[in-house]
């Protein structure tokens, strides 16, 4: 039986990709999100914690022994050297632990949600690309509302990241998610007969 059509769903922070994934779930649609992979993959326990307390110091920790995630994300967005070093420990991690769940998932189509698919090796694993896409001042003022950040800090995580164009030169299809939930949906039910259809 052949594999189901596999869709990377990807986009910039706080471009809506959570929003969008979640209306592909309701409408049967496999999820299988990288991120969710990526905070399991470094739990209290496991290997990968190990190595990053390794690389960026016992401090990186709280007293019950988890990553302090938000200050590991300020540490590698201020120091591209630190990110890669970053990468190399999660990345081949977050790939197998990935590779594992589509092969055993099943499901019409399955969306892996990868944020930065560019420059991704999980490009070269899925069918299409799906980019949710809105503008960077769309990003920006959610990224400020949801985590609390500066107007600075929020477009210093926006530069460290793919740049917009970089993202859509990559794209099969786009959702534009910069209006209301009703118009991204709207878009989405004509991507879902298409995958649908593919599969």
């Amino acid at each position: 039986m052949a594999a189901p059509p596999r869709i990377g769903l990807t986009g910039g922070i706080a471009s809506g990709k959570s929003t969008v994934a979640n209306l592909f779930a309701e409408l049967g649609a496999v999820v299988i999100d990288t991120d969710l992979i990526a905070r399991e993959v470094v739990l209290p326990g496991k290997p990968a914690l190990d190595e990053i307390v390794q690389a960026f110091g016992d401090a990186i920790v709280d007293e019950s022994g988890a990553l302090k995630r938000g200050q590991l994300r300020t540490i590698v967005f201020a120091d591209e050297a630190a990110r890669e070093r970053l990468e190399v420990i999660l990345h081949p991690r977050i790939q197998q632990e990935t590779l594992r769940q589509a092969e055993s998932a099943g499901g019409p189509y399955q969306l892996i949600v990868v944020p930065l698919l560019v420059g991704s090796p999980l490009r070269h694993f899925v069918d299409r690309t799906l980019v949710v896409d809105c503008s960077e001042e769309t990003q920006i003022r959610r990224l400020m509302a949801r985590d609390a950040e500066s107007e600075r800090h929020a477009r210093a995580i926006l530069h460290a990241q793919a740049s917009r164009e970089e993202r859509l030169a990559i794209a099969d299809d786009v959702i534009n998610n910069d209006q209301c939930v009703a118009n991204t949906r709207h878009q989405l039910f004509a991507l879902n007969e298409i995958y649908i259809w593919l599969a």
